[in-house]
């Protein structure tokens, strides 16, 4: 049906509403706002949102266009993967009274790791035997074994990973970087959140209290068809011509709506997903569908969620897409309280091969350089152990690593107690953390504020250094 043959006397609203909606049930995905600069003049029509300010960044030239977080829900070992400690042997079963082991939990005494350690790459680094894929990839890493944070229980720690703050209601890492940088692609997400099963992030990906539009949207990494990962994507029964004229109509009622009381950036944000939803169906099914991948490429990666989602986050980043969260989950499947040694042996191989690939595949097409890679989780375990085979919380010393985008690789930087326990060299909190990933993304941390409730906040809130020693 035309638009201008609509005649509300001949279709039930039911009906009308089934038809109109029929290509659009993506309307919800807020935050696949596009690049705010281009959104005006890319619209194909003079009653397309209009585009907001420009953005302010970057405040320098970037070495990052692109920015993937690999994130271990649940705080993985380092001291089963990336920081060996012989006193842990030499001491074990006890709990010596050189270092505080205060631990969340009841825990008993210090519990070496089973893995053998080797040295790999030019640097020498550490890696243990779980982890031979990282290993053949360790000279485009920088393993930092000095990372700490501040709270030991895995709400409000992973709440401060993602926003910088332990309240859930602070806008997450990609939102910020999507309110600061835009989208490179018009038609997709700027902010990609990629997990296994109906959980989604768990509200990590929200906008808090920037415009709804830079929300992240998430994406199930358990299935490989597009149709079933995007539901309701596509019309099958409008032509685009038809679609955009529908669409015209809609936002025209939206915006003469809000004109009657006043701007409302919820509204804004729903007007603006609409038009990348509408945009989106034309490009998504090709860029999520894994399977057009070549054998060789997808083997390489596996076949696994993980392994799906980082493949994805390669396939998103050639596309333009700017911020792209992988969580290994579903649930928080590295929270080894008991039985480490078996789970880390079961869990280790497909986060190993998928993580490597992903780092091998970015430099064999040339966008490492461009994109910064970053993995950990929320905190990491302690050397003493709990119910006898597991490890507790440990937010006073574990390790992430950084590849691309900018990074020495080949290299480990700041070092732990001699239990691996706290961290007493170099040390680098998650606000550090922060403040060097927006750096490599051209954004000087202290000047990416928004002004609400009468203050202006940012992501680092007022810490944060870059860590320029693990910078080229």
């Amino acid at each position: 049906m035309a638009l201008g043959q609509f005649n509300p006397t001949r279709q039930s609203r039911r009906e009308w509403i089934n038809q109109l909606t029929g290509g659009l049930g993506a309307v919800g995905l807020a935050g696949m706002m596009a690049d705010e600069r281009l959104l005006a003049a890319a619209s194909t029509t003079k009653n397309a949102a209009p585009a907001p300010v420009a953005p302010k960044f970057p405040n320098f030239t970037p070495k990052a266009k692109a920015n993937i977080v690999l994130f271990m829900v649940g705080g993985p070992s380092q001291l089963d993967m990336f920081d060996p400690k012989p006193a842990l042997l030499k001491y074990q079963g006890q709990r010596p009274s050189s270092v505080d082991l205060r631990t969340e939990r009841t825990t008993g005494g210090l519990l070496p790791s089973p893995c053998e350690f080797k040295q790999y790459g030019r640097g020498g680094v550490h890696v243990s035997s779980l982890l031979p894929n990282i290993a053949s990839v360790i000279d485009e890493i920088c393993v930092i074994k000095s990372m700490y944070t501040f709270n030991p229980t895995h709400t409000p720690a992973r709440s401060l990973f993602h926003t910088g703050n332990i309240a859930a209601t602070r806008p997450s890492m990609g939102s910020w970087l999507s309110y600061g940088l835009g989208s490179e692609n018009k038609n997709l997400p700027g902010y990609v959140v990629l997990n296994p099963g109906p959980g989604g992030s768990g509200g990590l990906s929200r906008a808090g209290f920037l415009p709804a539009k830079h929300q992240g949207t998430y994406f199930d990494d358990s299935v490989t068809d597009p149709d079933k990962m995007i539901r309701f994507l596509q019309n099958k029964d409008l032509d685009r011509d038809k679609q955009r004229r529908q669409l015209d109509l809609i936002q025209e009622l939206n915006q003469g709506h809000e004109q009657s009381f006043g701007q409302d950036e919820y509204l804004d944000g729903r007007i603006q997903s609409m038009e990348t939803a509408f945009t989106m169906q034309f490009e998504a099914t090709d860029v999520f569908d894994i399977r057009k991948e070549p054998e060789s490429v997808r083997n390489m990666y596996g076949d696994t969620p993980f392994a799906h989602g980082c493949l994805l986050a390669r396939r998103l980043v050639e596309r333009g897409v700017r911020t792209v969260h992988v969580f290994y989950g579903p649930g928080q499947p590295w929270d080894d309280h008991s039985k480490i040694e078996k789970n880390l042996k079961e869990r280790c191989p497909d986060m190993d091969k998928a993580s490597a690939a992903l780092v091998k595949d970015l430099r064999q097409r040339g966008l490492l350089d461009e994109t910064l890679v970053t993995w950990g989780g929320e905190f990491g375990r302690t050397p003493v152990s709990e119910s006898g085979d597991g490890r507790d919380h440990n937010p006073y010393g574990f390790t992430m690593w950084m590849a691309g985008g900018g990074v020495k690789g080949g290299m480990a930087y700041g070092e732990t107690d001699e239990f691996g326990f706290k961290s007493v060299e170099k040390g680098v909190s998650i606000h550090d953390l922060h403040a060097t990933m927006l750096n490599q993304m051209g954004i000087d941390h202290t000047k990416l504020t928004y002004r609400y409730a009468g203050r202006d906040f940012r992501l680092t809130d007022v810490y944060g250094q870059v860590v320029r020693d693990v910078l080229l």
